[in-house]
C-alpha cells in the first residue's frame, strides 16, 4: 500500500508516518506538508492508493485542497485526520469527497480501522462524532431491524435538533429500508449492490429515493437524520421502519 500524508506540522507528519509504516513491510509512505506539495507529487505519481490529508495547512484551506485532490485524481481515497471534532467540519469533509475523518486524538487502533474499511470500500467516521456510542454498525440484509434497534439505543442528536418527523413516517418501503441500513454503515453503492443481489443503478435509485424522503441531500445528512428521528425509541413497530 502507497501512502501520502499531507500535514504541515512536522512532528505529526514524522508520527503518522511512523504509524502507517507500522500496518505491515509492504507499506510505502510519503510525507509533505503543502496542499501545492501534495498536488505536485501526485502529478509525478498517481500511484497512491490512499491519502491523509489534514485540514488545517497554514494559509491553505484544507477542504478546498481536499475538493482539489477529489476532483483530480478521484481514484485514490482520501482520508480526513483532524484535530477538528466538530460535526460541521465532519459532514464538509465527507459531503466533499473524503471517505473517512479521523480525529488525531484517535488510537494507532482506531487509525488502523479506519483504513482498513476506507479500502475495503467503506466510509469511516468515528461513532462518537455523530452522537453513536456504540461499535460501527455492521450487519448483513436479513439484521437490517436490529441495526435500526442499535442506532436508536445509541444516537444522540446535536442540541438544536428536534424530533419532529419519526422514522417510521416517512414511507420507505422495505427495499430502501435495506439500502438505508447499509448506508448507515458507510457502504458505497457497489457494495451495497453485492449486498442486496441488485445492480448498481437500482441502489442510485432507492438512494435517491431514501434522500428524498429524509429530505436531505447527502449521505453523512442521513446518517444525522436517523440519529435525529430514531432518539430514544427503542424498538421499530412491525419490525422494521416504513414497513406497513
Amino acid at each position: 500500500m502507497k501512502v501520502l500524508l499531507v500535514d504541515d506540522h512536522p512532528l505529526i507528519l514524522a508520527a503518522l508516518q511512523s504509524v502507517i509504516l507500522g500496518l505491515g513491510d509492504d507499506v510505502t509512505v510519503v510525507g509533505v506538508e503543502t496542499g501545492a506539495a501534495a498536488r505536485a507529487t501526485l502529478q509525478q505519481d498517481d500511484s497512491f492508493d490512499l491519502v491523509l490529508l489534514d485540514l488545517a495547512l497554514g494559509e491553505e484551506d484544507g477542504f478546498i485542497v481536499l475538493e482539489e485532490l477529489r476532483a483530480t485524481w478521484p481514484g485514490i481515497p482520501v482520508v480526513v485526520v483532524s484535530a477538528s471534532e466538530r460535526t460541521s467540519d465532519v459532514i464538509r469533509a465527507l459531503d466533499s469527497g473524503a471517505m473517512g475523518f479521523v480525529p488525531k486524538r484517535s488510537s494507532n487502533d482506531a487509525l488502523f480501522e479506519a483504513l482498513r474499511l476506507v479500502m475495503n470500500g467503506g466510509l469511516y467516521v468515528p461513532p462518537h462524532m455523530l452522537g453513536l456510542e456504540a461499535a460501527p454498525l455492521r450487519t448483513e440484509p436479513d439484521t437490517v431491524p436490529a441495526v435500526m434497534r442499535r442506532l436508536a439505543e445509541h444516537a444522540q442528536p446535536e442540541p438544536h435538533q428536534s424530533k419532529q418527523v419519526s422514522l417510521e413516517s416517512i414511507g420507505l418501503t422495505p427495499r430502501q429500508t435495506d439500502v438505508l441500513a447499509l448506508l448507515l454503515q458507510g457502504l458505497p453503492n457497489k457494495l451495497i449492490a453485492r449486498q442486496l443481489n441488485v445492480s448498481v443503478e437500482t441502489v442510485k435509485d432507492h438512494v435517491a429515493a431514501v434522500l428524498r424522503a429524509l429530505n436531505v441531500s447527502s449521505r453523512t445528512q442521513a446518517v444525522l437524520a436517523v440519529s435525529q428521528m430514531t432518539q430514544g425509541q427503542g424498538v421499530f413497530p412491525g419490525g422494521r421502519p416504513g414497513t406497513r
